[in-house]
């Protein structure tokens, strides 16, 4: 697979990374706000999810209706996504229509924040928290982040609090927009059949009046918290637990060996889902990998009977005894290298894939890595490598154990 990046900063500071993929008869792109959660004041908890709604409600040139036909007119396949630490507005569509892919989405990072429909996207954030409450994954993540980043940004969720999204103002949401989503805090990504010098050009025009705001991004890097913390909630049947060890951030040297691992451990079937899940002990177990730029978690979890909350637990950490104790076996290494090897390769070959790929390569390294690249990182994952992961990062001391049910569980 070839891959011709180009990458150009404007004067205005926002960066244009594009990737030409001759191949195809399609192109995406997309606007990356390096702003998250984790960017919020206390008192705007959710600030980031929120905008991005809104950034689909009204421009000074569009409505609402008219932003979302607008999509549908191009056939474009779009969509938005918040996390801790960025904000991604992309679409893909034929060649043909790029141009107004990217002008419809660069006047959405203009948004006009409409006060009526900001009073009614409010009352839609809000829905959400309580639905997000009522699923005990999501209220055992957040919980989770809450306790093991005590103290520090990364602990509040991203769709923030009914409370500070009730005092939320638009003023202060639209001096949030003007800060973060300055040209110099945002990157313009393009993969696809694309003519590089014409992207620079449309994106130069379109954004000729923006202004950047001088502000670097600065974050202090989270410590992680030992111990455990129990969150009763009797409305729930079952009871979630979770336990938490550190891990490498995202660009770690690492990086592929710690995803190998939890793969290893928790993934399709994994160690986790065959002695776990399949003897009947959790409908649902695994482990994965959280990476923040600074920082990462590893986490084994699982639902469980309230009664059995001894059992898994000691299953999970069974599992993860073995696995140091023994090392991987060569076929469970190969399995899981395969697995990442077709998904990265298949995720290549749509521009749609491929501009995520692209978008957080730039957010993590500063530039974009070649499939190439990727694959040969893939590569290298062996047996000794997961063997020396867990030596360096291990998930058999107490680490942070998270429960949440209507069991009280551990005691206090």
């Amino acid at each position: 697979m070839k891959n011709d990046f180009v990458i150009h900063t404007l004067e205005n500071g926002l960066r244009v990374v594009i990737e030409v993929m001759p191949g195809v008869r399609s192109a995406a792109c997309g606007f990356l706000a390096r702003t998250g959660s984790r960017d919020e004041d206390p008192q705007m908890a959710g600030v980031s999810h929120f905008l991005e709604h809104m950034c689909f409600k009204g421009t000074h040139h569009r409505t609402c209706e008219q932003i979302n036909i607008a999509f549908d007119e191009m056939g474009s396949l779009y969509n938005a996504f918040t996390s801790k630490e960025r904000t991604f507005y992309y679409g893909w569509v034929r060649d043909a229509d790029l141009e107004r892919q990217t002008e419809l989405l660069a006047d959405m990072m203009r948004s006009a924040l409409p006060q009526p429909e900001f009073d009614v996207e409010k009352k839609v954030i809000l829905e959400e928290i309580a639905m997000s409450n009522d699923q005990i994954s999501h209220l055992a993540y957040d919980f989770l982040h809450e306790n093991v980043f005590a103290g520090h940004p990364a602990a509040w969720p991203v769709l923030g609090f009914a409370d500070t999204i009730e005092k939320l103002t638009r003023d202060q949401m639209d001096a949030y927009l003007a800060e973060r989503y300055a040209p110099d805090n945002l990157v313009l990504v393009v993969a696809g059949r694309v003519r590089p010098e014409q992207v620079i050009r449309l994106a130069s025009r379109l954004t000729a009046d923006w202004l950047p705001a001088g502000r670097s991004r600065s974050r202090i890097p989270p410590v992680l918290n030992a111990g455990q913390a129990v969150k009763k909630v009797e409305r729930f049947h079952q009871q979630e637990i979770a336990l938490v060890f550190a891990a490498p951030g995202a660009g770690h040297p690492m990086d592929e060996t710690a995803e190998a691992t939890a793969s290893i451990l928790g993934g399709g079937n994994s160690r986790i889902f065959w002695n776990i899940v399949q003897a009947g002990l959790s409908p649902r177990a695994g482990a994965w990998r959280v990476a923040y730029e600074d920082c990462g978690l590893t986490i084994l979890s699982g639902l469980c009977d309230p009664a059995n909350c001894e059992k898994l637990a000691e299953a999970l950490r069974k599992e993860a005894r073995e696995l140091i104790a023994q090392g991987p076996e060569p076929h469970e290494v190969q399995r899981v290298k395969n697995k990442r090897r077709t998904s990265l390769a298949v995720e290549a070959e749509a521009p749609y894939y491929r501009l995520v790929q692209i978008m957080d390569d730039v957010d993590t390294y500063g530039q974009p890595r070649s499939v190439e690249q990727r694959l040969a990182e893939v590569d290298a994952v062996t047996g000794q490598s997961v063997v020396d992961y867990l030596e360096a990062f291990p998930i058999t001391d107490p680490g942070f154990l998270v429960s949440v049910g209507p069991r009280e569980w551990p005691a206090s």
